[in-house]
């Protein structure tokens, strides 16, 4: 079976890190709960490598920051966008929702739709 991700690279402040982690502890039961196949949310331990550039310094982080490493695993791309839309529109339904603001410059976020070459 093939499958789809959607990949996220968040610069974050330090101090920020447990107020995203509520939010993604949100965020995971409702991509679950609409269907995706696994919801991972990872926070930046060891920045140190022997080869290629880090996450902290290809995102330009500051000495207050650090990074999310996030990924959802879909069966399709097509599943992905139902999935999406349904989270989507459950979130916009929500108490509050138009005056919440993330722990973190969206700006600075990296995004994208991946599909998947191997798989173990």
């Amino acid at each position: 079976m093939s499958t789809y991700v959607d990949g996220y690279l968040i610069p974050i402040p330090k101090n920020k890190i447990a107020a995203y982690k509520k939010m993604a502890k949100n965020g995971c039961k409702a991509w679950m709960k609409h269907g995706a196949l696994a919801y991972f949310e990872c926070v930046s331990d060891d920045e140190k490598t022997p080869y290629g550039i880090n996450f902290a310094k290809m995102c330009k982080t500051k000495k207050n920051e650090t990074v999310i490493f996030a990924f959802i695993v879909f069966k399709s791309k097509a599943h992905r966008k139902q999935v999406n839309a349904k989270v989507h529109k459950e979130f916009s339904q929500m108490p509050g929702a138009e005056n919440f603001s993330m722990p973190f410059d969206v700006s600075k976020m990296a995004y994208g739709g991946f599909k998947t070459l191997v798989k173990g």
